[in-house]
């Protein structure tokens, strides 16, 4: 089950780029996580297929599925301490 937070952070559908997912803190104001881990951290999950792929949308525009993130969310295929959610949702 999706916390509040993660559903006003994610739309319904669409393509997210990696700092949405991971969070900013140099942007203004900083983007706080989906999935707090860190950008080697992530990569190396997309690697071994822990994390979703990515689509390229141009030669220097890699995103995520919406759908996709939703789905690593609801599967739990990580620890639900990463997500920021509890066992409650």
């Amino acid at each position: 089950m999706e916390s509040i937070a993660t559903k006003t952070i994610l739309p319904e559908t669409g393509f997210v780029r990696l700092p949405h997912i991971i969070g900013d803190t140099r942007s203004t104001p900083p983007t706080p996580p989906i999935i707090p881990v860190s950008k080697s951290t992530w990569w190396a999950g997309v690697k071994s297929g822990r994390f979703p792929k990515p689509v390229k949308l141009g030669p220097r525009i890699t995103a995520w599925r919406v759908e996709d993130i939703r789905k690593l969310i609801d599967e739990s295929k990580i620890p639900q301490h990463e997500t920021g959610m509890d066992a409650h949702g």
